[in-house]
């Protein structure tokens, strides 16, 4: 939620600063909160449908490239933006000829690719950096060091995928970071763990106990939160006897 929040609020800001300086002269002479509505509305439509979209390609591809994400983001903010304009244009100045669609698209989409580098980035400032020292000594030590002070003396037990957000279960609770999964295995490449689904990585030492349901495996955690294992990681999970 903190994570959200943040995001909202920096929407507002980029809307707030549109409406400021009106690109393309797109709200004219309107008064300036009405500009602000304007842009800000505009701004959250694409914000959303780029967190929605941004979403799903990390489901679909949890390994994939961050660019194929961002342009994906990127793309598909410019077509919900570009429909809520042409929405406001033809219910309030009357039909926009199918002609123009596509430049329209076009400038839309050169603010949305601007929008999503500035909101990628952004995030990446907000996120704690590993410390080197420590992480020489302890492979999970600069993991830990992205989440809050008072995890950092926390045990690692897992990993879960969520969206483009990883939840990290350890022993003094859980905490969702902005991270994609494949960055944080390789982050942990020396630690005493594994990848069991492609949606979850999990500490040896955070394994509890597993549990059998009609031929599949799950993994118990401390918590009592049960982490599937695929077929495709079974055998690894197998050979590090995690599953019998």
């Amino acid at each position: 939620m903190r994570n959200r929040g943040r995001s909202f609020l920096m929407l507002l800001v980029i809307g707030a600063f549109l409406a400021f300086i009106n690109p393309y002269n797109a709200t004219g002479d309107l008064p300036y909160l009405l500009a602000l509505a304007y842009w800000t509305g505009m701004i959250i439509a694409g914000g959303l449908t780029a967190e929605l979209c941004m979403s799903f390609y990390s489901h679909l591809r949890p390994n994939g490239p961050v660019w194929g994400m961002l342009a994906t983001g990127a793309l598909t903010s410019a077509f919900s933006v570009t429909a809520f304009i042409l929405f406001i244009e033809i219910n309030f100045q009357g039909p926009v000829p199918i002609k123009y669609w596509p430049r329209l698209y076009g400038l839309v989409l050169v603010i949305s690719i601007a929008i999503t580098l500035i909101g990628y980035t952004a995030s990446m400032a907000f996120d704690p950096k590993p410390e080197d020292q420590t992480a020489n000594t302890d492979p999970t030590a600069g993991f830990m060091a992205r989440l809050p002070v008072k995890y950092r003396t926390a045990t690692l037990h897992a990993i879960a995928s969520e969206d483009h957000y990883l939840r990290v279960y350890t022993s003094l609770g859980e905490e969702l970071i902005l991270m994609r999964l494949a960055d944080a295995e390789r982050e942990l490449s020396g630690a005493d763990g594994l990848r069991v689904h492609r949606s979850w990585w999990v500490a040896k030492a955070g394994v509890t106990d597993e549990r059998k349901d009609n031929g599949r495996s799950f993994l118990i955690l401390p918590s009592g939160t049960e982490v599937p294992v695929s077929r495709s990681y079974r055998a690894k999970a197998k050979e590090a006897g995690l599953v019998a």
